[in-house]
């Protein structure tokens, strides 16, 4: 292996099998803001030109050509990284190093737990061998991989299925009757630490953001959907005020294990309208099937900002959606007169 250098990285040699890790899936602790993050990305950028953005507040780069110019590993590349995150934004990073995406985002989750919440900063690597990733893999739970949900840890741990090591252990076949043929592909390869995608370099799409965080883990599916309301209620009027539309919400769902789940959905239409970023972020969070899952936080993000004066609106002809409309007008001139809190939806729910 390679040699000790000052600051806790060593000079690159040869891994005894496998691929030497060069992958940093960084996570920014505290959660930053829009600027703070860019100059965030800028700063990894000085360290590879292949950063792909992972907002609100982590990335993932491949330093796999900067190794030998910085003369250290990807480990040592990732102490670099805390330093200067450190002494220009105030802001440290957990940071998982590994040699694909996957695993460098286990380690970092890894990472954190290890150090807890008053102590956000640490790196944790993955060696390349498949010996090394075999026995950090074996431990965790099927949940731990990412891309794998409640709803799918649950099915899998009907069959015994449970744990990395028995998903790796299982024949594909048996894999695509629970799952089906291009689920089971996946999961399969993920337990056995395979994850081909690249790390791609891109722009963070234009986006807006809020969190909710309950006050205690929350069980109760009611109050989840109430704070979705608050969040869908908020950024709807952020994008009416700063005129604005959206084509595309996401939901972020964190966990008691502080273990997360990200979900997706394209709008039917570029949209500001409240009750319709309602509607998306209910759905996605319907289609999580939480149940009993014990959550933290609910955190929604509308992305691929537009001119709302250049967007088109699809005429409906339907009397409720027209009044819907009319109502949200009247409520945001309220809103410019009295203050954003003059008039709020039923359901409300107070910042915890």
């Amino acid at each position: 292996m390679g040699t000790a250098l000052p600051g806790g990285g060593r000079t690159v040699g040869p891994e005894r099998a496998g691929e030497v890790p060069h992958v940093l899936y960084v996570r920014f602790h505290p959660a930053p803001g829009e600027d703070v993050y860019q100059g965030l990305l800028t700063l990894l950028g000085e360290v590879t030109p292949v950063v792909e953005a992972l907002p609100p507040d982590a990335a993932l780069a491949d330093v796999r050509g900067a190794l030998r110019y910085f003369g250290r590993d990807a480990a040592g590349l990732a102490e670099i990284v805390r330093v200067r995150a450190l002494a220009r934004y105030g802001v440290d990073c957990t940071v998982g190093v590994a040699a694909n995406p996957l695993l460098a985002r286990m380690a970092a989750h890894e990472a954190q737990e290890a150090r807890g919440a008053q102590e956000p900063g640490a790196v944790r690597t993955v060696p390349g061998d498949p010996d090394a990733v075999a026995a950090f893999l074996a431990r965790k739970p099927a949940i731990a991989l990412p891309g794998v949900g409640p709803a799918t840890a649950r099915t899998l741990s009907t069959y015994g299925l449970d744990s990395a090591a028995r998903i790796a252990a299982a024949p594909l076949s048996t894999l695509q009757r629970i799952l089906g043929a291009a689920t089971a592909r996946r999961v399969h390869a993920w337990a056995r630490g395979i994850d081909p995608a690249p790390v791609t370099p891109n722009a963070p799409a234009r986006a807006m953001g809020a969190e909710h965080r309950f006050r205690h883990d929350e069980l109760d599916p009611v109050r989840r959907r109430r704070a979705l309301l608050t969040l869908a209620d908020g950024l709807g009027v952020r994008l009416r005020t700063s005129g604005q539309v959206a084509a595309a919400i996401s939901l972020t769902v964190r966990y008691a294990d502080r273990s997360t789940t990200t979900r997706t959905r394209t709008l039917t239409e570029p949209t500001a309208h409240t009750p319709a970023l309602t509607a998306a972020a209910y759905a996605l969070h319907d289609a999580l099937g939480l149940q009993r899952a014990r959550v933290r936080s609910v955190a929604l993000r509308v992305e691929g900002l537009a001119d709302a004066g250049l967007a088109s609106h699809q005429l409906t002809f339907d009397p409720v959606d027209e009044k819907s409309r009319r109502l949200e007008a009247a409520a945001d001139r309220a809103r410019a007169r009295f203050g954003v809190s003059a008039v709020r939806p039923a359901g409300f729910l107070d910042v915890a």
